[in-house]
């Protein structure tokens, strides 16, 4: 099942349904996304249908916390110049970082070295287990990454993690660590991957995180980014305002946004 959070044509309240090939249906009995993410419901949406193309894709919630796994593909960190990590390198963005998987993103006025990551977003449902999976974009403050020891102002500004297109549920998803993933900026290809080269994959992501914090529906793990992001170019390519990132994930969708 594939949970959808949208606006319909000329509507001004969002939605929630379930998205079926070229349709997403309205859910009629007040179900969310993350009401169905927190009580496991799979019952088929019987609301209102409305084509897919016709939409505002919002992104399908708000989660309560969102974690961050740095240098968590092997490939990723040989173009960083590093070895992978013994254990996973955890840091944090927060609600308001949130956006659209259309977009915008938004760079704040400090910043002058943006740059996309392309990621499997996991997403938590009761009991500590994964319920469903999406595309994100960890977008990131190089120039501030590299000047404060701590990532919040350079991971966790407003805008900085674009998600969707939907919530693909677990179960449709037989191995989630055999996934191509690849970005485009303005056409360009510039990662492509699959989620085999992950250097801890989502169980043991999900487990070290559950040492220490109580995991609750709707939390999101963002589990790390594959070669090719624009700062490890020669010379680095960082994203302008006007540019279009795209990332796609095999069985999960695509999430494209622009640059405000």
């Amino acid at each position: 099942m594939k949970l959808a959070s949208f606006l319909p044509p000329a509507g001004t309240h969002p939605l929630h349904g379930e998205v079926r090939d070229d349709q997403v249906v309205a859910f009629a009995d007040g179900s969310t996304v993350l009401s169905r993410l927190v009580g496991g419901s799979r019952a088929p949406a019987d609301g209102d249908a409305y084509p897919l193309e016709r939409v505002a894709l919002l992104a399908p919630f708000v989660p309560r916390a969102i974690f961050g796994i740095g240098l968590n593909y092997r490939a990723h960190a040989a173009e960083s110049g590093q070895e992978p990590p013994p254990r996973p390198i955890v840091f944090m963005k927060l609600p308001t970082s949130i956006a659209a998987p259309g977009g915008p993103i938004r760079c704040p006025p400090p910043v002058e070295e943006l740059d996309y990551e392309g990621e499997l977003a996991v997403i938590m449902g009761a009991h500590g287990r994964v319920a469903g999976y999406a595309v994100a974009d960890d977008v990131t403050a190089r120039d501030l990454q590299r000047r404060e020891p701590q990532w919040t102002r350079a991971k966790g500004f407003d805008t900085s993690c674009p998600f969707g297109p939907w919530v693909t549920t677990a179960e449709q998803i037989r191995n989630p660590e055999d996934l191509r993933l690849r970005t485009w900026v303005n056409g360009e290809l510039r990662q492509d991957a699959r989620t085999n080269d992950l250097v801890f994959g989502v169980q043991e992501l999900v487990r070290f995180i559950s040492e220490t914090i109580t995991l609750v529906p709707g939390d999101l793990i963002l589990t790390g980014t594959p070669s090719g992001v624009g700062t490890a170019m020669d010379p680095p390519r960082y994203l302008s305002s006007g540019d279009v990132v795209r990332i796609e994930i095999e069985q999960l969708g695509a999430i494209e946004h622009a640059v405000a």
